[in-house]
């Protein structure tokens, strides 16, 4: 049935998305189903929303419907499958508009579009993202168990089963710096393998035998940011290899060169310098939290949004996998979830002040379950950030959040999540830290109902004006769709 079912929704989403041969290339990232479009104009925004797995749509370099966890992994096959068979069963459709139709109809809101999000720095966060996000179902699973082995060892219960679950839950983030040297390498257009072989050059126990100009080394030093920057360095050794040596030689020369000259490299500087970074990382993540308290915790929280409205919160996610490998959990995580939380009190204050707006209701209703497990786009784009002032007043919750976890973090309550990815509830299950789980669970659950009622108060009071409260507290009708953002407002996550 559940086969049928991500059929179901593959076989709803595709003609609104103009059929198979609109379709040039199929994509999924945690939460989203990301597809390349010949013709955006085919596309049929208003019915996609209207779908009931469809929690929301995105425009960004790719069009991105929100599907949510674990839905978008099921029916990406089935999307991928129907488009196959669209394509075999008949010849491609001609378009039925000239190039210049497409040009004039696309090229103001693509190019403005791209004008705002395709700038060199935030490409090269996009890519830097695209380089992690297949790693984060593993640390999950991965951080679940650790979370659970923990708990285990804390009780006294099942002694036996304890050094199984370490192995198990710490196996993977021995070798994280494999995967990502092997991604890193996809994503820049080198061959993968050579990157991971680079990469486990920082992993490997026999670099606490080299002598690196007089500084010792040890195995792991570095860790994923090593692993990155002796990948980085791999890809461009190989393509300048592809440019100049033969090609009767290249199949035996570029790999050994690729990895001889990349590795030295690696060992006789890149893992220091990375190990420095790593080290200064760790440091000042929990000095700005032990030091700065209420007050660094209200700034993460109050502009993590915005930081997801304009992508630039892709640059946190090596951040957080770096404090993960030296830490066992990144403390910065269970505060920028507060922002999810003012969020939901948002979009819980919008509902109660217009209770004639049927239209908006249904969207918060139905986006709320998602948002209270930190899903936050459906209530990003459909309902605060097209509204305006209760985006600002969702700030403030999630500011008062993160205030309220800052706080306990200076007065020695220290803890964060052992996995990125999750948010709102669904990260208890990975909290981790230095004090008893009771009261790391205690203070995350207080942070988040701190965000909710203040996001709630400050929206409730302060997220209308007279004006907006007179157009939108009426009925717009079934066909309406209030909540819509403006296509010039949509800002990727």
């Amino acid at each position: 049935m559940s086969t049928d079912k991500n059929r179901a929704t593959a076989a709803a989403i595709l003609p609104l998305v103009g059929g198979p041969d609109n379709i040039t290339s199929i994509a999924h990232c945690m939460t989203r189903l990301r597809i390349s479009l010949r013709d955006r104009s085919l596309v049929q925004d208003e019915a996609l929303r209207a779908l009931p797995a469809v929690l929301g749509v995105v425009e960004d370099d790719t069009y991105q419907i929100v599907l949510g966890p674990g839905a978008v992994a099921r029916v990406t096959p089935e999307f991928e499958a129907l488009v196959e068979e669209g394509r075999s069963a008949a010849p491609p459709a001609p378009h039925t508009i000239t190039a210049d139709d497409l040009a004039d109809r696309g090229a103001a809101l693509k190019e403005a579009q791209k004008a705002r999000n395709a700038t060199p720095f935030k490409l090269l966060l996009r890519r830097i993202a695209n380089i992690f996000v297949p790693l984060i179902p593993a640390l999950i699973g991965c951080g679940i168990i650790a979370g659970l082995n923990g708990l285990l060892t804390n009780l006294g219960w099942v002694p036996a089963v304890v050094p199984a679950l370490a192995a198990i839950a710490s196996g993977f983030m021995s070798l994280i710096a494999v995967f990502v040297g092997y991604n890193t390498a996809k994503e820049f257009g080198a061959t993968p393998v050579l990157g991971g072989a680079v990469a486990a050059i920082i992993v490997f126990p026999g670099v606490a035998k080299i002598d690196a100009f007089g500084l010792e080394l040890k195995p792991g030093q570095g860790g994923v940011l090593g692993a990155l920057a002796a990948a980085l360095l791999a890809v461009h050794v190989e393509k300048w290899c592809r440019r100049w040596v033969p090609e009767a030689l290249d199949v035996l020369v570029t790999p050994t060169l690729t990895v001889l000259i990349s590795g030295l490299v690696t060992l006789f500087g890149l893992m220091f310098l990375a190990g420095e970074a790593s080290a200064a990382i760790g440091t000042f993540a929990n000095w700005l939290l032990a030091g700065g308290g209420a007050f660094a915790g209200l700034v993460l929280g109050g502009l993590f949004l915005p930081l997801v409205m304009l992508g630039l919160h892709q640059a946190l996610i090596p951040i957080h996998t770096t404090l993960i490998e030296q830490d066992g959990y990144t403390v910065l995580l269970p505060i920028l979830a507060m922002a999810g939380a003012g969020q939901v009190g948002a979009a819980i204050a919008v509902y109660y002040r217009l209770p004639r707006n049927g239209s908006l209701r249904a969207t918060i209703k139905s986006a709320l379950p998602a948002g209270f497990l930190g899903i936050g786009e459906p209530l990003i784009y459909g309902v605060s950030l097209p509204l305006g002032r209760p985006f600002v007043t969702a700030c403030i919750g999630g500011a008062a959040g993160g205030a309220f976890v800052g706080l306990f973090h200076q007065l020695g309550v220290a803890f964060g999540s052992t996995a990125i990815g999750p948010s709102g509830w669904a990260l208890f299950p990975l909290l981790d830290g230095r004090s008893s789980a009771g009261a790391t669970l205690a203070i995350y659950a207080g942070g988040l109902l701190v965000g909710y009622l203040v996001g709630f108060a400050a929206t409730y009071f302060f997220g209308f004006t007279r004006q907006m409260l007179t157009d939108l507290n009426t009925d717009p009708g079934p066909d309406t769709t209030t909540a819509e953002t403006p296509p010039q407002e949509r800002v990727p996550a």
